[in-house]
């Protein structure tokens, strides 16, 4: 049980999600407090709270006081810590901000839980020849261009490590070998990685038909050019939650009309609206699939996972959308890489600062 210093992960009442999320994932400790002025605690905000907003038709650019749980447990700073931690208990929470008498906010007393390990296998795609980025790609895989001080793939690699998952599957085609020879059994990162070659490009979904064997849990599925600090057990947890046969990560996106929209019906005007913003969701390039998401996947055939998803859904079989909330960047073109560059400081540098009180 630590005592954090409670200013670091609160933002004011007035501010967006969007703002809320940038403090989120800048703390990584998966919970922001939302006070007033005088430090009066008024919700807390998490990741879930998030998803759960933007399900029902919120967005990132709301008023964080729409998204936050504004009922939020608290422990009273005149209690001891066996208290707090009965409280935590009962309630089954990882955090529990600590207030005065008067709901003024004085510390959050949280438990770190080990990392449990997941036998869930991750299965990244790294076959692609990454076009868009010429020059960079002609003797170099995308997986392996350098964002800060390392491959992508090694970003991303110990990231999804560092929350528990040991069994990796790298399907690997153009220079696949340089691959291979940087990051062999994955025995430095603490990890199985097992080759899958695709003798030609079988698309986002086709090599799955070369694994070894068919999983027998819930599986990961994920492109190997994303930088992304997005919580895969949180992904597995909602995938199992909906009964889904396959669950597609996806990332709200907003597209601005530089002009008014004017909406008519028949000869009549009924609205004009001065540059609208319309909002969608996007597909991420993040899947998780149950095993019998396995059957639909040829053999020695080009696949995309889009038809996956379609077939699935003419079965009429449960296709879950996981709202990403933390960082997200598809390094799919050179402005992509270039801000990749800008961003991996702040979302992947270690921090050594005491973050306790």
């Amino acid at each position: 049980m630590n005592l954090f210093d409670w200013r670091r992960i609160a933002v004011d009442e007035s501010v967006t999600v969007k703002e809320a999320l940038t403090v989120l994932d800048k703390e990584a400790l998966q919970i922001v407090l939302v006070t007033d002025k005088t430090g009066c605690l008024k919700g807390t905000l998490t990741d879930g709270d998030v998803r759960r907003s933007l399900l029902k038709g919120g967005g990132i650019d709301g008023p964080v006081v729409e998204a936050m749980n504004s009922t939020p447990i608290a422990g009273i700073d005149s209690q001891d810590k066996t208290a707090w931690k009965r409280k935590m208990l009962e309630k089954s929470i990882r955090h529990l901000p600590i207030v005065n008498a008067e709901g003024v906010m004085v510390g959050l007393y949280y438990d770190k839980a080990e990392i449990q390990k997941r036998l869930n296998p991750v299965v990244l795609m790294l076959g692609g020849l990454g076009t868009r980025l010429r020059p960079l790609t002609e003797s170099i895989p995308k997986p392996m261009l350098r964002v800060g001080d390392k491959p992508i793939l090694e970003t991303i690699v110990t990231h999804i490590a560092e929350q528990g998952f040991v069994n990796f599957y790298f399907c690997i085609n153009y220079l696949g070998e340089q691959i291979r020879s940087y990051f062999g059994d994955g025995s430095q990162w603490g990890i199985n990685i097992e080759y899958v070659e695709e003798e030609e490009r079988r698309g986002t979904a086709g090599a799955l038909s070369l694994l070894p064997e068919k999983p027998e849990l819930p599986f990961i599925v994920m492109n190997g050019d994303l930088l992304t600090k997005v919580n895969l057990s949180s992904l597995l947890d909602f995938h199992a939650e909906h009964h889904n046969i396959a669950t597609a990560c996806v990332r709200e996106y907003a597209q601005q009309v530089p002009y008014g929209v004017v909406e008519i019906e028949g000869a009549h005007v009924t609205q004009l609206v001065e540059k609208p913003v319309y909002r969608y969701f996007v597909n991420a390039g993040i899947y998780a699939l149950s095993p019998e998401a396995m059957e639909k996947v040829p053999e020695q055939a080009f696949y995309d996972m889009p038809t996956l998803i379609d077939e699935v859904l003419t079965e009429k079989g449960n296709v879950g959308g996981f709202p990403i909330t933390e960082y997200w960047m598809d390094i799919g073109q050179m402005p992509d890489f270039e801000q990749a560059q800008a961003d991996y400081e702040v979302h992947f540098q270690k921090r050594n600062a005491n973050p306790f009180s």
